[in-house]
């Protein structure tokens, strides 16, 4: 599916409190100006025109919570180039940060998500665990963007679920297998996990042996298939 190739995908390893990280970071141009995708990423208004409903205080310092989904805090916010927030979900706490750059008539989004990440689980789904939801996330923003419309969340629900949407999360998975290879994980077990993050995404689990479905520190969540409901890129953070 060609809005799969729309994102570019890198794998860093970093390293937090004395503790190891990895960072998914997703880049993709969108055909609008820097302060129209900012509205788009932080306004409770219109992030639910893509994402999820949101609560709480989208100042820094304030605390967020996205209906179903993660919470967490406003870190840090430099109106209309970037913004930093926690992302917290079942119990673990992993950090979110959005950049901003205008591009000719467009703007980059660079979204870069942290995480301690279990090896075991890393070596079971790997960076598309979180990776693939983030695609999603970001296919959503890109079609209301190009309407004006909502998305509806019916529609991103089951989108994963259909030939076009199988083969959008396959590429996907296949995008971030790469970017985990370029980090240094070994080419064979890379493939194999990105998978068992289709198996997963699709909604057959059993037929690559998935096992326990991504957590997480993910946005990747069973509840989180959809464009609509899949992580939630800024929709975290205000000014």
């Amino acid at each position: 599916m060609a809005t799969a190739g729309l994102v570019t995908r890198e794998i860093r390893s970093g390293a937090r409190d004395g503790a190891p990280t990895k960072i998914a970071i997703a880049r993709r141009t969108y055909s609008t100006d820097q302060a129209d995708l900012w509205n788009a990423l932080t306004s409770a208004e219109r992030i639910p025109r893509w994402f999820l409903p949101i609560s709480g205080d989208l100042a820094v310092g304030g605390r967020y919570q996205l209906d179903g989904n993660a919470g967490g805090v406003v870190e840090r916010c430099k109106e209309p180039e970037s913004f930093a927030v926690t992302w917290e979900f079942g119990g673990m706490v992993s950090w979110l940060e959005i950049t901003l750059t205008p591009a000719g008539a467009g703007t980059v989004l660079e979204l870069a998500h942290e995480a301690h990440v279990d090896p075991d689980f890393w070596g079971q789904f790997g960076p598309g665990a979180v990776g693939v939801g983030w695609d999603l996330g970001l296919m959503g923003l890109g079609l209301h963007l190009d309407s004006g419309a909502p998305v509806d969340p019916a529609v991103g629900l089951a989108f994963p679920t259909t030939p076009e949407g199988v083969e959008f999360v396959r590429r996907c998975a296949a995008g971030w297998a790469d970017a985990a290879v370029g980090d240094g994980d070994e080419p064979g077990p890379a493939r194999e996990a990105a998978e068992r993050t289709v198996a997963f995404y699709t909604g057959a689990p059993d037929q690559a042996g998935a096992g326990d479905p991504p957590t997480a520190e993910s946005p990747g969540t069973a509840g989180n298939r959809g464009a609509a409901e899949s992580p939630g890129t800024a929709e975290d953070a205000g000014s």
